[in-house]
């Protein structure tokens, strides 16, 4: 099920997954198994550091407190999940699918979503560092309330993709595609690169104000006085 955001003039807003799980059972396995089939499951306080779940599919599961270090799951594909203070670095989601999912207060760093595809995903709270998105392709997510330190989007296309109440801190958009992109509730936006792909995206006026330098250096506007 889905619940579809309010949009402001000009934009169309993202529909927000709205995840209910089933009764839920423990997950009790040993550790993670490539292309493994993961369904109804919980998986609590798990240390699945240095795992590998490549291609693997988790649908309708729920990952509460795990540890993600080096935990591989390229290819992988999560359907109707909540992921919930998850902790990690070095996770590698490249190429994986998350459709109808909620990641909430999670701690990541150097995450590697390269190429994935992401539908219907609600980021909320917590802190993630050096996201890698490039090329990926981004469809009704919202990220809110949550920190971002470099987010790469470099080759991504975003569509219906809001920004609320979060920081966004030296984010790149060189070669991204936007369509409908809600920039404006953003608490902070510094953006390191690809200010020239903005087109498709809806900023405030404070923002524009915050990026009249980036813009006019863009332009070859010189500035004096």
């Amino acid at each position: 099920m889905v619940r579809r955001a309010v949009g402001g003039p000009g934009v169309r807003g993202a529909r927000r997954p709205e995840v209910r799980l089933p009764v839920l059972e423990r997950f009790e396995g040993g550790g993670l198994e490539p292309d493994g089939d993961y369904d109804g499951l919980e998986f609590r306080e798990a240390d699945l550091s240095g795992q590998d779940g490549g291609g693997a599919r988790f649908m309708d599961c729920a990952l509460r407190g795990c540890a993600l270090d080096g935990t591989r799951l390229s290819r992988a594909r999560v359907l109707d999940s909540s992921w919930a203070g998850v902790r990690g670095v070095g996770t590698d989601l490249a190429e994986a699918t998350w459709r109808d999912v909620e990641l909430t207060d999670a701690r990541l760093g150097g995450t590697q979503l390269h190429g994935a595809v992401l539908e219907r995903v609600l980021v909320r709270g917590g802190k993630i560092d050096f996201l890698n998105l490039r090329g990926a392709r981004l469809k009704d997510v919202v990220f809110e309330g949550c920190v971002l330190v470099e987010p790469d989007f470099g080759g991504a296309r975003l569509e219906r993709v809001e920004f609320v109440d979060c920081a966004v801190k030296g984010v790149d958009f060189s070669g991204a595609v936007l369509k409908d992109v809600d920039l404006r509730g953003a608490a902070s936006l510094e953006i390191a690169g690809g200010v020239d792909r903005l087109s498709g995206a809806v900023i405030s006026t404070a923002q524009l104000l915050d990026l009249a330098p980036v813009l006019a250096g863009e332009l070859g506007i010189r500035v004096e006085g």
